[in-house]
């Protein structure tokens, strides 16, 4: 009797079958160069936000993904895109950061930081998984940054992220990406 062969094939027909577009990334690097996954998500406010009707608007859109609302570093991180958001908007960039969490978390988190960017509930978690971002294990997504370009090409990922100097970060990123020669201003 032949052994079964348990390898793993890749069919496009099968993916569409189970509801899925694609073949999900295996890490968030694959994403470079590539369309952004689509987001559809509700936001702290109970709104729905939709990456695509952002793009072609000339604004670079910072998609960053963290693991829980009001908890240190994603609080030093949120406080950071806060604090650069001025020098952020400047360039013609928006920020959304991304969690597991339900809206009504990222709703008493904005308004306890007065946050001024978008924060979305990826309740679960299929959005983190689409960009390679969903910890298995705890189901909250990892803390990764996407730099989206206006036509929907991911441009640049951050995997390793210090979250009190991530923003500087990104904003740094852009500015290159943009070909200006500005520096980063403290806050």
């Amino acid at each position: 009797m032949r052994p079964l062969n348990h390898s793993v094939v890749s069919c496009p027909l099968h993916l569409q079958v189970i509801g899925l577009s694609e073949v999900k990334p295996e890490g968030p690097e694959e994403l470079l160069g590539r369309k952004a996954p689509e987001i559809v998500l509700t936001d702290s406010n109970g709104k729905t936000f939709r990456l695509s009707d952002h793009l072609n608007e000339g604004k670079f859109i910072v998609v960053y993904f963290y693991p829980m609302a009001d908890t240190p570093g994603c609080t030093k991180e949120a406080c950071s895109f806060r604090d650069h958001m001025p020098d952020l908007s400047s360039e013609d960039v928006m920020v959304v950061g991304i969690s597991t969490d339900p809206p009504e978390r990222n709703a008493k988190f904005a308004r306890k930081y007065g946050l001024n960017f978008t924060l979305l509930s990826d309740v679960k978690g299929e959005v983190a998984r689409a960009y390679a971002s969903l910890n298995g294990l705890t189901r909250k997504a990892k803390r990764h940054t996407f730099v989206i370009a206006p036509d929907g090409t991911v441009v640049k990922v951050f995997t390793k992220v210090k979250p009190a100097e991530h923003a500087k970060e990104v904003l740094e990123a852009i500015r290159a990406l943009r070909g200006g020669s500005q520096t980063v201003s403290k806050s």
